[in-house]
């Protein structure tokens, strides 16, 4: 059974292409992704936050300054700092899951050149807390002190009751 040369030409592309797709999916099986653990950025390097909002409150960047929107009222010096604070935050990346009534409140962070908000949900388990990062479904534990900081428009060392609505 003889192939004629469009055929043998068919049977090697076809023939690529499987190898292609074997190959790609085989290094998924010989090096595996490995566990994402030690402390992990919360934001991007070099994010520019846009908006960061909270039940209730918005805080949003005006040029080179910030507005709020919502009771809390701040100088911009202080919003600029909460927004700092949350970009240098680094925490330890933890093996646990909550349900999701178990969830306080939300931080959503607007970036520069990103269509969607980041998200992050604020949970307590046994007196403490951790952070959900949705985008990479990640859970990070959070110092008890540092808490009320990234949260302060809220007072959530003060009051476990935000009114959080997903």
């Amino acid at each position: 059974m003889g192939l004629s040369r469009k055929a043998w030409n068919n049977v090697v592309i076809f023939s690529m292409l499987l190898m292609i797709f074997f190959l790609n999916g085989v290094h998924h099986k010989l090096a595996p992704e490995s566990q994402v653990s030690g402390p992990k950025a919360l934001l991007p390097a070099q994010s520019f936050v846009l908006t960061l909002a909270f039940p209730g409150y918005k805080i949003e960047r005006i040029g080179t300054s910030w507005r709020i929107d919502g009771p809390w009222q701040a100088k911009p010096e202080k919003m600029q700092s909460l927004v700092n604070l949350w970009l240098s935050l680094q925490l330890e990346v933890v093996d646990i899951r909550l349900s999701a009534d178990k969830a306080i409140t939300v931080a959503r962070f607007w970036l520069a050149g990103q269509e969607l908000p980041l998200s992050y949900q604020l949970y307590l388990d046994n007196e403490q807390y951790y952070l959900f990062d949705k985008q990479q479904h990640l859970w990070l534990s959070v110092p008890m002190e540092l808490v009320p900081q990234l949260f302060l428009p809220l007072e959530i060392g003060k009051s476990e009751n935000t009114g959080f609505a997903n």
